[in-house]
Formats: C-alpha cells, sequence, structure tokens
C-alpha cells in the first residue's frame, strides 16, 4: 500500500486562483525544493524567522503550536526537516478515510481535492494513482495540483492522468495551479522559471500561472517569464497575487497588485485564507 509523509490534512474552502471560494480538501504533502526566503524582505535580503521558530522546534507538538510568519515561505513547515516530526506518513487508506470523517455529507458532493505542498510533484508521483483510485475518492471529480512548476511529471504518472482523468472526466477536470517562483522569492531565475514543464503540464490539464508579486519589477519579471511559457506552448491564464502570509504584510499591496492585473489585463487573485481565517494553519 502506498504510502505519503503528510504535513496537513484539512477541509476548508480554496483561497486563490481558478477555484477560489470553492469547498475543497486540502492534501498538504511534506518536502520542497525551494525555501522562498525572500518574500517580504526587501530585495537582496532573505528571511531568518523560521530559522528564530526552529529554536524552539522542541516544544512543537503540532502545527497548531507553530506561529505564523510575515516573511519568506508561509508553510516552511512542511518542506523544512527541523520540523518533519510533525507530518506523519499516512497509507492511502487512512487519507481515505480521513476526508471522508471531515466532508460535511461523508461523501464527495461539490468539494474538490487539492494536492499542495511543498511541492507536491517532487516525490510523491507514483503513489497517487492509489489514492486516486482508492473505492472511497472515486466520487471526487475535480483535482489540483499546486506546483512551482519544476517537476516532470513521470511517464507512468502522465499516462495515468492522460487516461483516468482527462479521458475519463474531461481536461478541465484536471487542474495544474503553477505558481513559478520570481526573484522576490528569493530564487534564481534558471531553477525556478521550467517553460517545459510547464507546457508539459498544459498538454494534460488545465493550467493556468499564479505569480506573488509586490512591485512592478516584480511585474515586469512576471511578464519575462509569461513570454518564455508563452513560447514553449503553455496557452492558460495569468494571475497576479498579493504577498503577504499575514493581514498587515497582504493589506498594504493587495490593491496595488489589482491594479497592476488591470493594467496587464491578467486575472487577480485574492488569498482569502488571510483576510478571513488569518491565515491560520488548516486553513
Amino acid at each position: 500500500m502506498a504510502k505519503l509523509k503528510v504535513a496537513e490534512l484539512f477541509y476548508s474552502i480554496q483561497g486563490e486562483g481558478r477555484y477560489m471560494g470553492v469547498p475543497s480538501v486540502f492534501l498538504r504533502t511534506f518536502g520542497c525544493n525551494f525555501k522562498c526566503e525572500g518574500f517580504g524582505m526587501p530585495k537582496g535580503e532573505l528571511s531568518d524567522e523560521r530559522n528564530v521558530i526552529a529554536l524552539k522546534v522542541d516544544d512543537i507538538r503540532s502545527y497548531n503550536g507553530l506561529p505564523l510568519v510575515s516573511t519568506g515561505c508561509d508553510s516552511y513547515a512542511s518542506w523544512d526537516p527541523r520540523f518533519k516530526h510533525l507530518s506523519p506518513v499516512l497509507s492511502t487508506d487512512s487519507i481515505s478515510d480521513t476526508i471522508m470523517d471531515m466532508l460535511p455529507y461523508k461523501r464527495w458532493e461539490d468539494e474538490h481535492l487539492v494536492i499542495t505542498g511543498g511541492e507536491p510533484l517532487l516525490g510523491w508521483q507514483r503513489a497517487y494513482p492509489e489514492l486516486l483510485e482508492h473505492p472511497k475518492m472515486q466520487a471526487l471529480a475535480e483535482l489540483t495540483f499546486e506546483t512551482n512548476g519544476t517537476q516532470k511529471l513521470e511517464p507512468k504518472f502522465y499516462d495515468y492522468l492522460r487516461d483516468e482523468w482527462v479521458l475519463e472526466r474531461g481536461y478541465d477536470c484536471l487542474t495544474f495551479s503553477v505558481s513559478p517562483k520570481l526573484s522576490v522569492s528569493g530564487e534564481k531565475w534558471e531553477e525556478a522559471i521550467c517553460p517545459d514543464v510547464v507546457a508539459e503540464y498544459n498538454s494534460v490539464g488545465y493550467t493556468y500561472l499564479k505569480f506573488v508579486v509586490a512591485s512592478q519589477d516584480d511585474i515586469d519579471e512576471a511578464q519575462q517569464a509569461v513570454d518564455e511559457y508563452r513560447k514553449a506552448g503553455f496557452t492558460g491564464p495569468v494571475y497576479v497575487m498579493p504577498v503577504g502570509g499575514v493581514e498587515s504584510v497582504y493589506n498594504m499591496n493587495s490593491r496595488n497588485v489589482a491594479e497592476f492585473a488591470i493594467k496587464k489585463g491578467w486575472r487577480y487573485s485574492d488569498r482569502l485564507q488571510v483576510p478571513l481565517f488569518k491565515n491560520e494553519w488548516g486553513t
């Protein structure tokens, strides 16, 4: 039986992108290839917040005991090895049972499944078909992978998604929500912008780009990235979203980002989990 290391498994509404406002189950896997320590920091500087939190890691027993951060990656505990004890290894049976327990009617209705991270396509691709084919998952109609767009699909997983999702349910029922990391994240362009990978996603499911931005420089860099993705064959829409994992930072730049979107003809995405739930764990 396949197993996954699960950072969080919770039921909420989707706060971002295409399915904003839709009731959703979030399966957050452990592990990522990026740190994104530049978010919310002056250009060229990196956040130290998670390192300060890690000094007290021995006193933390669950995600609810973790403080939120205003800079850097707001889901830091889903990939930092110092917090891996908070993420259990669960079987597909256990995950499916937990999902059924949290759904309002104990069965799939209008909800969709969001597999996120960390980076969910980093090391768990071979486990997903068994999870998605579980008897308790059969009524699931819509699936989203929230990814940074750097991980190629393994050939067997690509074939599974094409044959069991696109051909059975339709192209629009499988979504890749791709959040490429611009330099504001602290990551390197050559490692973060992978147009051929995103074009591959686009060939098997509905795919869109979602950039976290705060300034005109970020918008200009996003345009440069979009141009590269278009050249590789990406055809989907482009969203921009305000930086900020806490409300004070988020509120400072949300209107500016909306105005950027209007000028570019791109889509604006809110981050509903920030104003509604203060971006608490499990939301």
